[in-house]
């Protein structure tokens, strides 16, 4: 394991308590990934953040100034001191470590929903109780659209790819035919 990977698991561990005694897990997750998109879209935020010459009391004041009542108090901490210690390429890891923290305790599952259109906020919701009851699991939705499918849906929750897509059926058919022939 990784020197950046022990660190950031440690760091999302502390934080997932903190969000978890403040009632805000999931929220605090969000918080997270915006931040670390931010972070990761943005050249210039990204090198004010990692250039050793800018102080880091110029680093916090304005960390402060962009993120304070934006994300939690426990977040906006955790940054700070990942700052300060300069370890703030963790970033991404701390998301992912924090991620994994939160599925195995909340028991949560990602589910990457491919459409060949977006979904509704209610067939997300359809979906999540359906293949939440199949995975045994509460499930957080991506919908990823592939405009290949003809129609239907593929889901995909862990290692598992569950296929009702039209594509898919038609490609069943056509391998039993075969196997038949």
């Amino acid at each position: 394991m990784s020197r950046d990977t022990v660190v950031s698991s440690r760091y999302a561990k502390a934080l997932f308590e903190a969000a978890s005694d403040s009632g805000r897990v999931e929220e605090t997750g969000q918080e997270l990934k915006a931040v670390v998109d931010a972070l990761t879209a943005d050249h210039d935020f990204r090198n004010f953040i990692a250039t050793p010459n800018i102080s880091l009391a110029d680093k916090e004041k304005v960390l402060e100034n962009v993120f304070s009542g934006k994300i939690s108090d426990a977040l906006l901490r955790t940054l700070l001191l990942l700052i300060e210690r300069g370890r703030y390429e963790v970033f991404p890891e701390l998301l992912s470590s924090y991620n994994n923290i939160v599925s195995a305790t909340l028991n949560i599952a990602d589910a990457r929903v491919y459409t060949p259109f977006p979904l509704t906020e209610q067939e997300q919701a359809e979906v999540a109780a359906t293949f939440g009851q199949l995975s045994g699991k509460r499930l957080r939705i991506q919908n990823v659209i592939d405009e290949s499918l003809i129609g239907g849906l593929k889901v995909v929750i862990g290692d598992k790819l569950y296929d009702g897509s039209v594509s898919g059926k038609l490609e069943r058919l056509e391998k039993s035919f075969r196997r038949q022939a």
